[in-house]
């Protein structure tokens, strides 16, 4: 095990760093596409224009192209030689929150409207596909001579995504309760398939591309993955509880629309008067304001919340489990591990 040692870089000043190696490359790879999927996706990732600045609180926090970064560096290589891996992640992640907009009907994301309610279905849907290409590319063409394991790891990655979407989609047409009902083990796969697979995947081809060993290499998607699941469960709490100053979402979304997450399949598994009440309750059909209040007591009552909470917290002890099993440089291993506590705390 290799010991931690103190980093004097805070979580955001981390992810500043890594947004900073990859920006022109990820830049670059825009310019690439056709121009009208250009302009979609500069305005998905935040920019105001292909080459432009940010739009204030427009863009995400670049966490992926981090753990690209920060995976070539744990295994002593360049921060550079990450730099596809990380576009290569970057441009799926845009794809898969285009596609999935569009699937949800979210008319926002990060306080402003989504690609297809500012472009069209048609379009989105396009740009979609566009940044899908264009991520196998930039990989494909990454230099050295681990290109191939790299792209064997994207093309898994991208079938867990659509694996994971599929469902969460199917998901919501089974029922609340009953033998059919969707089991906390299930959304617990769904989840480490739909969130957990990019993220691990993101740090897995940085130690790729920086030369990593199947045993490092292993132990950086891993962590990913499991730093996923505990993102999902944190952003679940959010989703019902979260303060809409902060997540952008109205009090209660989740419970508005019906949404299976965690706390509510916790709760609902738990057995006792409050879930039987909340299974009543969520059978009903849609809840009104009252009924959405109610059901959110309701779910906090029968353990739910807490359920999640744990959840979410066993998931990063076992992210950072991973990386500690290796032997990694131990400057990026410490700032993997700051970043692991503040991307759950500020999931949404």
């Amino acid at each position: 095990m290799t010991p931690p040692v103190t980093s004097a870089a805070t979580a955001p000043q981390i992810l500043a760093r890594c947004r900073g190696v990859v920006r022109p490359a990820l830049c670059r790879a825009v310019r690439q596409l056709h121009p009208w999927h250009g302009e979609i996706t500069a305005f998905s990732l935040g920019w105001d224009g292909i080459d432009g600045g940010d739009v204030p609180g427009a863009q995400g926090k670049g966490l992926r192209q981090a753990l690209a970064v920060l995976g070539a560096q744990a295994v002593g290589a360049r921060a550079r030689s990450a730099v596809a891996g990380a576009v290569a992640v970057e441009l799926i992640h845009t794809f898969s929150l285009l596609h999935d907009d569009i699937m949800d009907g979210d008319e926002t994301r990060r306080r402003r409207a989504t690609a297809w309610k500012a472009y069209g279905t048609g379009p989105a849907l396009l740009a979609g596909d566009a940044l899908f290409a264009q991520a196998v590319q930039t990989l494909a063409d990454a230099p050295g001579s681990h290109c191939v394991p790299a792209v064997r790891l994207l093309a898994a990655t991208l079938t867990d995504l659509v694996r994971g979407q599929a469902d969460d989609l199917l998901f919501e047409s089974r029922p609340w309760t009953g033998p059919d009902a969707v089991q906390p083990s299930e959304y617990r796969l769904m989840a480490e398939h739909k969130t957990g697979a990019l993220l691990g995947c993101a740090a897995g081809l940085g130690g790729l591309l920086g030369g990593a060993g199947r045993t490092e290499a292993d132990a950086l998607t891993a962590a990913g993955r499991h730093l996923g699941v505990a993102f999902q469960a944190a952003d679940d709490v959010l989703g019902i509880w979260g303060d809409p100053a902060v997540t952008g979402k109205p009090v209660h979304s989740d419970l508005r629309r019906g949404k299976k997450t965690y706390p509510v399949l916790a709760a609902l598994a738990a057995g006792g008067p409050a879930s039987t009440e909340l299974g009543a309750l969520l059978r009903g059909g849609p809840l009104d304001d009252g009924a959405v209040g109610r059901a959110a007591g309701l779910i906090e009552e029968a353990g739910g919340r807490t359920a999640a909470t744990a959840e979410a917290h066993r998931h990063l002890e076992s992210a950072r489990a991973c990386l500690q099993s290796v032997t990694l440089a131990p400057e990026a291993l410490e700032e993997m591990l700051t970043l692991l506590p503040y991307v759950v705390e500020r999931a949404g």
